[in-house]
């Protein structure tokens, strides 16, 4: 099982203070980092500055938001990125939802999982280097009745990973058809199979199998003999997610938990935060669902949980570390390292 982070940037944070931190994960084995966007700073612009200090750690994008940047637009980043890196770059795709991408971006949110497919298939033709001609429902190149002309790219030609974070079924089985990697999430052992079905069968479809796809499952970790105080407190962390993460129609958090059996709770969480009652819903969060989807508590109870992902078939686990700064949060992962280790 390999180990990911996400990168420590934003939040008062110094780059030098961020690059310190990816260079010591790098030497306790961490196999990878990754950079999100949302509506700070960009996911590519780090990565490039983050590949310029190091030499081995992979980089990745988690995730570019769909929509946000034309398909010559993320072509052109990718292959400079990958150049950068010497070969290190994996892209990593989402939709995002439609309060950012509508009301940040300006873009429709509509037929996410159709657009996601064309995006990646106009990619795969500009990493081979053919001309970009392509005609689909969300994107034509070039665009019809201009002047516009089928160009290839000019810059070198490189293979690149592609994940899509998707939690929804028809996502879900897109990325066992087209991805090298899967970023999932909102994710518990014990049901994996409410998203790993999904996959297979998108897999089957081009011939592949689900063991062909980086599994990489996102996990907040920390170590505390006081299992009753933090999984409370990592429980309570939820609320937000459920209650503003998206829409009352359209939260893919909310609903990936309820296809694991939480869904008349979590409505009930979603309604006290819509109508206001916030401390409420942090309150009424399970604190099983916390316990189930991250790394908390005991040496002996984290030890049982990687071994549960592991059963399942789980590659990756990008790990949020508990800490309130860099040392710290390389405190904890040392733990974890060793943790791993023992698995191997």
């Amino acid at each position: 099982m390999q180990i990911a982070i996400g990168a420590l940037i934003g939040n008062g944070r110094s780059w030098e203070d961020s690059i310190d931190y990816v260079i010591e994960a790098e030497k306790l084995g961490v196999a990878s980092i990754w950079t999100g966007e949302a509506w700070g700073f960009d996911a590519l612009t780090p990565l490039a500055y983050i590949a310029s200090k190091t030499s081995k750690i992979k980089l990745g994008t988690s995730i570019i938001q769909i929509g946000s940047r034309t398909p010559g637009n993320l072509l052109m980043s990718s292959l400079a990125l990958q150049s950068m890196s010497d070969g290190r770059f994996a892209l990593g795709l989402g939709a995002s939802g439609p309060q950012v991408m509508e009301g940040f971006h300006g873009i429709n949110f509509k037929n996410p999982v159709r657009r996601t497919r064309e995006l990646i298939e106009i990619l795969r033709i500009g990493f081979s280097g053919e001309r970009l001609q392509y005609e689909g429902h969300e994107y034509t190149l070039p665009r019809k009745g201009g002047e516009g002309k089928s160009i290839r790219t000019s810059a070198p030609i490189r293979d690149i990973p592609i994940y899509i974070a998707a939690l929804g079924p028809a996502n879900l089985e897109l990325t066992g058809e087209l991805a090298d990697g899967w970023i999932g999430g909102s994710f518990m052992p014990e049901t994996a199979e409410i998203f790993l079905e999904k996959i297979r069968t998108g897999a089957k479809k081009s011939g592949r199998s689900i063991n062909d796809i980086d599994l990489q499952i996102p996990v907040s970790v920390e170590f505390s003999d006081d299992v009753e105080e933090i999984s409370k407190r990592h429980a309570m962390g939820y609320g937000f997610e459920f209650g503003a993460m998206g829409s009352k129609n359209s939260n893919f958090y909310k609903n990936a938990y309820s296809r694991q059996g939480f869904a008349e709770i979590l409505e009930e969480v979603q309604n006290l935060w819509i109508e206001g009652n916030r401390d409420a819903a942090r309150d009424l969060v399970p604190v099983e669902l916390a316990l189930k989807s991250n790394l908390i508590g005991t040496d002996d109870m984290i030890r049982e949980r990687l071994k549960l992902y592991k059963k399942v078939g789980i590659n990756t686990l990008k790990v949020g570390l508990a800490g309130s700064d860099k040392n710290e949060k390389l405190e904890t992962l040392n733990r974890l390292m060793s943790l791993v280790h023992e698995l191997d």
